[in-house]
């Protein structure tokens, strides 16, 4: 990847790091599949506006609107709800660390599905020291596992192979012409269809107390604005020129943005296990970029 890809992936990892607050705030007063519904409805009805006033509406004759039903479906319905759903149990920090599993998953799968992604021993070598890195990094939380509710875990990880197979299937959006900012309108816009008879049934607002704190409100917000209308613009142009495995190493950066952000703002201690963890994380980015064997491969 080129400068400005590291750069996109980054700030989409600041955005992605604070869905994980924002969704813990939200379960304190509404259920998993209104957050769910909030977050994509919010972000639809915000990218169809910029999408409408950039010439590239959804609603005209010929519009990808399978492709947009099946990326919403894997990328937003599904996963949003198995992890909104296991953060009623888990804490968010596991929940994060579970996510770090997706560039694994994504490996396997891009090795099956995608000619120029195939699995070799950097980018298995790379996916295994990452989730290493995020384990140290995250240091006595991430013993927590042990402690939590087993369906929690099992939910985080099937939401990680969920984003994997989106991270291979929305590739498909580029050879089609989609723009990413269509391709990001469409999808949380057929999220939102798909979600809200299945949140009317089990979640029915009618039957709910509205929100009261304002911290929901705005929590509601950031989610839908921040961690998803603007966060899947980035993620599509990202997949575009960089590819599945590579985007989806967003999820070894959660963790790192974090305890960035707790030692900046919340006044936390940087601890040498930070530094470490931070290590082997870059490591493991670059092993799975192919830069490390470039490097190895110039030495000689």
């Amino acid at each position: 990847m080129r400068a400005r890809e590291w750069l996109l992936l980054v700030i989409l990892a600041l955005l992605w790091g604070g869905s994980f607050f924002f969704a813990k705030v939200a379960l304190a007063e509404l259920g998993p599949l209104t957050v769910v519904f909030c977050r994509v409805a919010i972000a639809a009805a915000a990218l169809n506006v910029v999408a409408g006033v950039a010439g590239q509406g959804l609603w005209r004759p010929g519009a990808p609107w399978g492709a947009f039903f099946v990326m919403g479906a894997i990328n937003n319905a599904l996963p949003f709800s198995l992890i909104f759903w296991a953060q009623t149990g888990i804490a968010s920090g596991l929940a994060s660390i579970l996510n770090a599993t997706t560039p694994l998953f994504t490996v396997v799968v891009a090795h099956f599905f995608a000619q120029d992604e195939r699995m070799g021993p950097g980018k298995i070598t790379g996916a295994l020291a990452g989730l290493a890195g995020v384990a140290v990094l995250i240091g006595a939380h991430a013993g927590s596992a042990l402690g939590a509710p087993l369906w929690g875990q099992v939910a985080c990880l099937g939401a990680s192979l969920s984003y994997a197979l989106a991270g291979i299937y929305g590739r498909r959006f580029r050879t089609m012409g989609v723009p990413p900012l269509q391709a990001a309108a469409g999808q949380v816009t057929a999220a939102a269809m798909l979600i809200l008879p299945i949140m009317l049934m089990a979640e029915p607002p009618w039957s709910m107390a509205a929100p009261r704190a304002g911290e929901t409100w705005a929590a509601l917000a950031g989610l839908g604005l921040l961690s998803t209308a603007l966060a899947y613009v980035l993620y599509f142009r990202i997949l575009a020129v960089a590819g599945a495995t590579n985007l989806l190493l967003v999820t070894f950066l959660l963790p790192v943005t974090a305890v960035l952000l707790g030692v900046s703002i919340l006044g936390e201690r940087f601890e040498s296990r930070h530094l470490i963890g931070m290590v082997l994380i870059g490591l493991s980015l670059a092993a799975i970029d192919g830069r490390l064997g470039r490097i190895r491969t110039a030495a000689k």
